[in-house]
């Protein structure tokens, strides 16, 4: 297959000058020939953001991934990395070959942006530094944009704590082998050591302080990425990220830390930085000092549009501070959780769309939950009900537009939910113009327990909410022209490793008919718990100050 004169690489001059704002090369500067000390891939490979023709592929060098400096024990000086893109797994078949420099001052990190092939196929991918040869990888290029596709199994996830326990639900959502994965935010947690504990004491730790500078957003980033489980979930599939709030700080809106920070901007900086470093992202999301692209589409030819949102870097501040409070600025025309820009680009993209399902993913939960019995609500600040007109232009948004079938996606909350969305949510007999499916964590919050009746106590003056779970997990969905099915799966424990997985509640949204049909459901998940496991009582969480 002849190379695009348009392949692009990330580490190459091409795109070097769409980042010299933050990362200016040095004129002289030349690549590294000299022998590395061990394997540098030790953080493995990935790729991302897949379009009809072509894909991001992504690894960083690290044969030290826990120093302390968030060099990854790697020269000051440049390395030349080679990369080939095959047909077959065993690499008999490569279609392209190229090379790469892995730079310091980009955290040795390699952005490899590929186009000009074929739609709808997949790949195998592989890098060389030196005598050195990373794991392999599978991805695939989405189909055209006019391909009429039968099906596209989805996963997605959000929330792994590293310290709250392992991540198997990452290996076994690698297992599934999805086409696609979403990660919906709180990918890495800047907390120290010892700080964000759970009951009984965290499996494992974190290494290094509180991130606050690159080189603790770098470390850290690293230390999340030499767990075998996150590695073989970035192999199986491309992966589309967008962040929620811990890979910057607990709950920030926009250039408002959580607590007074005269330093919060270039924390900001920092962490947009290494979050570049270690996704696989394209060049438009280069991070500019505090600013960072970050909300974007992928279409999977004309069965799906996803549109990923980003809900912190444009928002105003919480009403109220953090946490479920009943606050007036809640109501407040003028507030968004989105910020203009935004808004106008997701409500462009509705009225333009010809997909079938048009789906949002996004961070924080997108419909009402009222924990108040009584007439007077409370509700969370952080989420879509802090800022309520944002949602309400948004949901009316999609109905004036004509979406066939507006699905949302969330994460964040340690939970697993499903509900139907409404554009009065006061009123029972409303009409259900949306779905909500929302993904447990994969580790935080630890075990979680099971609640056998998938009901949350807030569903009884909240009946748009119709399932709930407090294991951990993730979503795995079909979807096809009739209908997209998700399957809540769970973990029975995640502070021992190598739990299975089970397939909690399963439903259905039929093709313009909003709204959740349960298909299935496993009142005794967990049956096939390993010792050492420990499911406890059926308890409900509350998200609490750090969700």
């Amino acid at each position: 297959m002849p190379v695009s004169r348009r392949t692009l690489l990330l580490t190459s001059a091409a795109s070097a000058a769409g980042a010299t704002t933050i990362w200016p090369l040095a004129a002289n500067a030349t690549p590294y020939r000299g022998p590395l000390r061990s394997d540098p891939f030790t953080l493995g490979v990935a790729s991302g953001d897949p379009d009809p023709d072509g894909f991001v592929l992504w690894t960083r060098l690290a044969p030290e991934p826990l120093a302390a400096d968030g060099l990854g024990g790697m020269p000051s000086r440049n390395v030349v990395v080679t990369w080939e893109l095959a047909a077959d797994e065993r690499f008999r078949k490569v279609v392209r070959r190229g090379v790469a420099v892995a730079r310091p001052d980009r955290g040795h990190s390699v952005h490899i942006e590929l186009d000009g092939l074929s739609p709808g196929r997949e790949f195998f991918y592989r890098f060389h530094a030196e005598r050195y040869t990373s794991p392999v990888g599978r991805t695939r290029t989405a189909p055209a944009r006019s391909a009429r596709v039968a099906s596209l199994a989805m996963s997605f996830v959000s929330c792994s704590q590293y310290e709250h326990g392992y991540f198997t639900a990452y290996r076994r959502l690698a297992e599934d082998e999805p086409e696609l994965i979403l990660h919906l935010g709180d990918y890495q947690y800047e907390y120290a050591p010892d700080t964000y504990n759970i009951p009984g004491g965290n499996p494992r730790d974190h290494q290094g302080p509180e991130t606050v500078t690159l080189a603790n957003y770098r470390q850290r980033h690293a230390q999340y990425k030499t767990d075998p489980d996150l590695q073989a979930a970035h192999a199986a599939a491309p992966w589309a990220v967008v962040w929620d709030d811990h890979e910057v700080e607990n709950n920030w809106a926009d250039e408002a830390p959580e607590q007074p920070d005269p330093g919060f901007l270039d924390r900001r900086a920092a962490a947009f930085r290494a979050y570049y470093e270690n996704m696989p992202l394209r060049r438009t999301s280069i991070p500019r000092g505090i600013d960072m692209q970050l909300y974007r589409r992928l279409h999977w030819g004309r069965l799906a549009t996803f549109h990923l949102l980003d809900t912190r870097q444009y928002r105003d501040d919480q009403g109220c501070g953090d946490g479920y409070k009943d606050c007036p600025a809640a109501y407040d025309p003028a507030r968004s959780i989105t910020g203009p820009e935004q808004e106008k680009w997701l409500l462009d993209g509705f009225r333009r769309s010809t997909a079938r399902w048009d789906v949002l993913g996004q961070q924080v939960f997108f419909g009402q939950r009222d924990n108040n019995s009584g007439p007077q609500k409370v509700l969370s600040m952080d989420s879509w009900d802090g800022y309520q007109a944002s949602r309400d232009r948004i949901t009316r948004g999609w109905i004036e537009a004509g979406v066939r079938n507006p699905v949302v996606l969330t994460g964040d909350v340690h939970a697993h939910w499903a509900a139907d969305l409404k554009l009065d949510y006061d009123d029972p007999a409303a009409k259900t113009v949306g779905t909500e499916l929302v993904c447990s964590s994969i580790t935080s919050g630890g075990n979680g327990a099971d609640v056998p009746s998938g009901n949350h106590p807030w569903a009884a003056w909240n009946p748009h909410l119709r399932f709930y779970n407090n294991q951990r997990g993730y979503v795995r969905t079909r979807i096809t022209g009739d209908a997209l099915t998700a399957d809540f799966v769970t973990v029975p424990y995640v502070t021992t490793p190598g739990a299975p997985a089970t397939t909690r509640a399963s439903f259905v949204i039929e093709d313009r008919v909003p709204g959740l049909n349960q298909v299935a459901d496993n009142p005794t998940p967990g049956a096939s718990l390993r010792s050492g496991g420990d499911l406890g009582r059926a308890t409900v969480e509350q998200e609490t100050s750090r969700p």
